[in-house]
């Protein structure tokens, strides 16, 4: 291996790291929030490549049906619930008209713009609009009621998710896969190395987003709340911050960041239905190199990972995958001496 060959590999590590960076830190970010192994994180990635893949075919994505579905079923079950409380008629049909808007409005303006075959990036607005509010009903359906149950309930809860949503991918795609357009065809040379412009558009994307989300949780309030909720869930619930509406946020954050890491990835490989699963478990490897716990150890965790499988797959191509998951075996090996603990009772 020269420098020249060494270098492409290292280039293909970072691009791909850039994306596990994001899907690891969502990872960490619900873990910290919630309490939930969100293992169907690389779902969102699927939904989000392959939503995009249908509007540019011009036909109607099954991902719009299941955010419509997902957010009547919400709707009627908060209903009963304010119903048993007692809750007045009037504000029972003020939360089901804020939980129902936005769901309908993105399926009407499916319905109208994927016969037309818009642009490219209208298109990829629209794919994060389908896919993005999917993060906070799935919340409300599948975890919110059992917010005090213990991570091995919601590790449980999060593979039958997992399957479901793999089924569900399934059904609405086919187990044909796709390749999205690029969004930029420019390439550049440095040398040895040519530069695409996708893989200039993952980087500046992923730093861009990297940068935003220390920017939410440094400066905004609602990042202060979400950190505060996952230093100290009690704590925060007595001083008025709702770990209802603190797990509604990141689980949307997180189907944002899923679905954008689908945009991104599309046009580098070709998505199937199931692809998701192996792209967000690389993410969740660099989120335990981070102990489920540092966003920057994640993102360097992410960058790893990346550079591990790249020259994994140069070296033994067969066995990179295996190269990857078993790195993770010394990284467990290391907390659990470092960070002795007792059993509970």
């Amino acid at each position: 291996m020269d420098f020249s060959i060494a270098s492409i590999l290292a280039l293909d590590g970072l691009t791909n790291g850039a994306i596990y960076a994001l899907l690891a830190m969502a990872t960490v970010l619900l873990f910290a929030v919630t309490r939930v192994i969100f293992i169907p994180q690389g779902e969102f990635v699927a939904f989000g490549a392959l939503t995009l893949a249908m509007l540019q075919l011009g036909q109607v994505p099954g991902t719009v049906w299941l955010l419509l579905v997902m957010a009547l079923v919400a709707t009627a079950t908060e209903f009963w619930h304010d119903s048993r409380r007692g809750v007045p008629t009037k504000r029972k049909l003020r939360n089901a008209a804020m939980t129902l808007a936005v769901p309908a409005l993105v399926t009407l303006i499916t319905l109208w713009a994927a016969p037309a075959k818009l642009p490219l990036m209208f298109q990829a607005l629209l794919a994060l609009a389908i896919v993005t509010p999917m993060g906070s009903l799935l919340y409300r359906l599948a975890y919110e009621s059992l917010a005090d149950a213990t991570v091995l309930v919601l590790l449980i809860v999060s593979v039958g998710v997992h399957f479901a949503l793999t089924g569900l991918g399934l059904v609405f795609f086919g187990a044909e896969g796709f390749r999205n357009p690029s969004f930029w065809d420019e390439r550049f040379s440095a040398g040895a190395l040519m530069l695409s412009g996708q893989t200039i558009i993952i980087l500046g994307a992923s730093s861009a987003l990297i940068v935003m989300l220390w920017l939410f949780f440094e400066k905004t309030l609602s990042g202060r709340a979400l950190r505060a909720t996952a230093v100290n869930r009690l704590g925060a619930r007595l001083m008025g911050i709702s770990s209802n509406g603190a797990g509604r946020i990141s689980f949307t954050m997180a189907a944002f960041i899923g679905a954008l890491s689908g945009l991104l990835i599309g046009p580098s490989t070709t998505i199937f239905y199931d692809s998701g699963f192996l792209i967000g478990l690389k993410g969740f490897v660099a989120a335990v190199f981070a102990g489920l716990a540092s966003y920057p150890l994640a993102a360097v965790g992410a960058v790893g990972v990346g550079l591990l499988e790249a020259f994994g797959s140069f070296w033994a191509s067969s066995f990179k995958e295996v190269i990857v998951f078993t790195a993770i075996l010394p990284v467990l090996l290391w907390r659990s001496l470092r960070d002795p603990h007792s059993d509970e009772e």
